[in-house]
């Protein structure tokens, strides 16, 4: 176990390409760091470099107290486990696991200890003696982490282990890894594409785009205090609204969002909370609403000056809760970072007729909305981000006006 240093870190191919650019992070002993990132971020090339799969183009890689920049993957003390479980079709699974371990000429009897003792974790003991064609998906994949396991390693690297499985088996698997990293304490880091699983194995989160650190956090604070526009569209499913809108004060020195035809009261609390939003009344900022901070009005007591009016488009019920689509009379956002978040989707941002935004809210299973219905939405105007319409920089103290 030990720390690993990404100082400056970059990547750039002979013909100009640029895969990262000046990456640093520090991953203390023992945690659980998740790159996440829409394809082609980066995330991965960065995990090779670590590796050793990759040469560096600048910067330094430590491990521990070892600078690896030239040291050969096999001596870096590192074990990886791939999208692909990379198996050794011929060997059971005990000679798949202990596969490095024998490359090593490691004692027969420690071997045999850790490859148990592995097994035993990963409840594989059972299917020791059988080949990988006789395996689930799941279990392979608990093989290839078993052989990573098995090496006791300073650092584990993941990239999208759990990429080939179903949705049960992600889900499964991801519980496994978790009490794994949590059981052994060793550095971890873990490339996905997939925000859940970001969201739910880090002890911290590294958004990256475009070869480009976003924001590093816990994943609870990346969830309600992301940097920019990126972040905060990229983290969350269904992803958050943002809109185009009005700052704006009436006489008596209350605050509202105006969209073309609604407008919503801003509560004190949120011009306290971010003090340079006062610089913007006036201006056009992008407002930012997750799905969960809206409901069906008629459910919700006292919402007036906090209402969306609109027609039901579409209804999902999901038991859990009801995902409601609905068109506003706004714009929406438009800026590099929305563009970008688009792209990764494979849609242009989604709109309704007459240049309005379809708005999405995850409304309580009592709601008995129906689409094509007259619907009033309140918005819980405390919970709403604010970003700058040029930037694309959250809005909070003097620093980010």
């Amino acid at each position: 176990m030990a720390e690993l240093v990404l100082a400056g870190l970059g990547k750039a191919y002979g013909d100009g390409t640029r895969a990262v650019t000046k990456l640093d992070l520090e991953i203390q002993d023992g945690e659980f760091l998740v790159l996440v990132g829409p394809s082609g971020c980066g995330k991965t090339t960065a995990l090779r470099m670590v590796a050793g799969l990759e040469t560096i183009s600048e910067g330094e890689i430590r491990i521990g107290d070892r600078v690896v920049n030239d040291i050969p993957s096999r001596d870096r003390d590192v074990a990886m486990v791939f999208q692909s479980y990379a198996l050794y079709p011929h060997l059971n699974v005990f000679d798949n696991i202990a596969f490095g371990l024998t490359l090593r000429r490691m004692p027969k009897t420690d071997i045999e200890q850790r490859v148990r003792r592995v097994a035993e974790m990963l409840e594989l003991t059972d299917h020791l003696d059988r080949k990988p064609r006789n395996l689930s998906g799941g279990q392979r994949q608990r093989v290839a982490m078993g052989r990573a396991m098995v090496r006791a390693p300073q650092v584990f690297l993941m990239d999208e282990p759990l990429s080939n499985l179903d949705a049960k088996l992600r889900v499964q698997m991801r519980a496994q890894i978790a009490r794994m990293q949590r059981d052994l304490g060793v550095t971890t880091v873990y490339v996905t594409h997939d925000q859940t699983e970001a969201m739910t194995l880090g002890d911290r989160v590294a958004v990256m785009k475009g070869g480009v650190l976003q924001q590093v956090a816990p994943p609870q604070e990346l969830y309600d205090r992301p940097v920019n526009l990126f972040v905060a569209g990229f983290i969350g499913s269904p992803g958050m609204n943002l809109i185009q809108a009005g700052l704006t004060v009436d006489d008596h020195g209350q605050h509202w969002v105006k969209l073309n035809s609604d407008t919503l009261r801003l509560p004190d609390s949120i011009l306290q909370e971010r003090p340079a939003l006062a610089q913007y009344v006036g201006r056009d900022v992008v407002v930012g609403i997750r799905p969960e901070d809206m409901e069906d009005a008629t459910l919700v007591d006292q919402a007036e000056g906090a209402l969306l009016h609109s027609v039901a488009d579409l209804v999902e019920a999901m038991g859990s809760d009801v995902l409601v689509h609905f068109p506003v009379d706004a714009k929406p956002a438009d800026t590099a970072d929305t563009r970008a978040l688009a792209e990764d989707s494979g849609a242009a941002t989604a709109r309704a007729p007459s240049d309005s935004i379809v708005l999405v809210g995850r409304f309580s299973p009592r709601s008995r909305i129906y689409e094509g219905q007259q619907l009033a939405t309140w918005v819980d105007t405390s919970r709403m981000h604010f970003f700058d319409p040029v930037t694309g920089t959250a809005i909070w103290n003097e620093e980010t006006s």
